[in-house]
């Protein structure tokens, strides 16, 4: 499938590269039981490479109605093709099963995404796992450790229900249009296990608050969060007031939540 004017709109880059579309398809380690969602399988170049795995059902997202059309010429009933934002979709009504989701996301949205999965009540009863492609500079903000220029909010955010592990860089010259940056593919495997937050909208807040004052000691972050309690909250967690955010765990993030759900609840 040709396409000769990728729409600038909905941030089109095709990946075109054969032997990198082989390797994300080989990460998915697909089986004859696995059910896909490919996210933006734009010409289908992917599509065709994970359809040779032979899986049980491959759902493929596509915002652009142009490209849904080739894709169903193309296809026909080979997948089930969904002409819709992936930010509206409700993916666990595509299967009772937990899903292998491959996505050369627009980058534009992809954090948005990625923090959708995240939210989710029972990700790893949803999704088995995700290959996904980011712009360079997000991936190496998700897969930040502590005590780096990178971290931040993504990785708390990320390693708190997720395994990351990053797979390998990908050039411009691997797309059509080639974009102005490198790219990165991640695989990404929620967690069995993870630390109960009541709300994720709450880690949200204190990262937030945390990282606007990236510079800052932690003293003024843990004020603005838990006023009167704040040495309290210091002490009890084992927190040095003169650290900066960037040098606090994720587990420190976590436990700061909870402390923040039990004073607010």
């Amino acid at each position: 499938m040709k396409i000769t004017n990728p729409k600038k709109s909905l941030g089109q880059n095709f990946l075109v590269d054969k032997n990198i579309i082989k390797i994300i398809a080989d990460v998915g380690n697909i089986t004859k039981n696995d059910i896909v969602l490919e996210i933006g399988p734009g010409t289908g170049n992917l599509t065709r490479e994970i359809l040779s795995k032979t899986p049980k059902k491959i759902f493929a997202v596509e915002k652009d109605t142009t490209l849904c059309q080739k894709l169903l010429d193309e296809f026909n009933k080979k997948i089930i093709i969904i002409n819709d934002d992936v930010l509206k979709i409700k993916e666990k009504k595509l299967s009772e099963y937990p899903l292998i989701v491959f996505g050369n996301l627009p980058y534009n949205i992809s954090t948005q995404v990625l923090v959708k999965w995240i939210k989710f009540n029972e990700l790893n009863k949803t999704f088995k796992k995700f290959i996904l492609m980011f712009q360079k500079e997000v991936a190496e903000r998700i897969v930040a450790n502590t005590n780096t220029k990178n971290y931040g909010r993504l990785s708390i955010l990320t390693s708190w229900k997720m395994n990351v592990k990053k797979i390998i860089d990908v050039s411009p010259n691997s797309f059509f249009p080639a974009p102005k940056v490198k790219s990165t593919i991640l695989l990404i495997e929620p967690k069995t296990n993870f630390f109960k937050i009541k709300n994720p909208k709450n880690l949200e807040h204190i990262t937030n608050v945390f990282f606007n004052q990236r510079r800052k000691m932690i003293k003024k972050p843990l004020n603005l969060i838990f006023k009167n309690n704040f040495d309290q909250i210091s002490k009890k967690l084992k927190i040095n007031l003169s650290d900066r955010p960037q040098n606090l765990s994720p587990l420190k993030y976590f436990e700061l939540c909870k402390e923040y759900e039990n004073l607010t609840s």
